[in-house]
């Protein structure tokens, strides 16, 4: 049965919101002005605040230049569909998580956060046996982490530490690096705040 076309609208019109308020708050999480977006991207800044509000909408090598800017797989302005209307903003369902990264990379990770728009973001890490964060990495965010399941290691400031299932950790803009020393993957649901996917 086809959707009424208020319906399509509607549903298109959510999506660009949260495409919107994704944008916005990489920006924000980046300490970016929109002057500074703007020439990055080589657009205005009044394109860029439209964005950031709705009013515009980016084409795909937009997109791809907004994700490269921020860091990020374009695939996460892609997936925001939520079936049922008052689980939006509030819910995420298992099968409906948007995957960060790729296998080929050691680190799969799901955003279990409905969106980037509050004051911190909550994902579900599956580290590859093997995997590890070579080069340090120093972010200018509070993290914490639970191991849910599998052996990781994770070094902050300097220091290594061994965590196993049901250990956790806290940190604070300080540089960390990461492995997954174990035959198995491990898998950490990770918080940070401010959101920086």
């Amino acid at each position: 049965m086809a959707l009424p076309s208020t319906a399509l609208r509607s549903e298109q019109e959510n999506r660009e919101r949260l495409l919107a308020g994704d944008i916005r708050a990489l920006r924000r999480a980046r300490g970016l002005t929109l002057a500074e977006i703007g020439l990055k991207l080589g657009r205005s800044v009044g394109w860029v605040s439209q964005v950031e509000r709705g009013l515009s909408i980016p084409s795909l090598s937009d997109l791809r230049a907004f994700a490269e800017l921020f860091g990020v797989p374009v695939s996460l302005f892609f997936s925001h569909d939520v079936p049922v209307e008052n689980e939006r903003g509030v819910v995420v369902r298992a099968g409906s998580r948007r995957t960060l990264g790729t296998s080929d990379s050691g680190l799969v990770e799901e955003l279990l956060s409905p969106d980037l728009g509050g004051s911190f973001e909550m994902l579900r890490s599956v580290f590859a046996p093997g995997a590890e964060l070579k080069t340090e990495a120093r972010r200018p965010t509070e993290e914490a982490g639970y191991v849910a399941s599998g052996s990781f290691d994770i070094e902050i400031s300097g220091v290594w530490h061994r965590l196993g299932e049901g250990d956790s950790f806290r940190f604070d803009g300080k540089p960390f690096r990461w492995r997954n020393p174990g035959a198995e993957p491990a898998v950490v649901i990770w918080v940070v705040s401010p959101p920086v996917y």
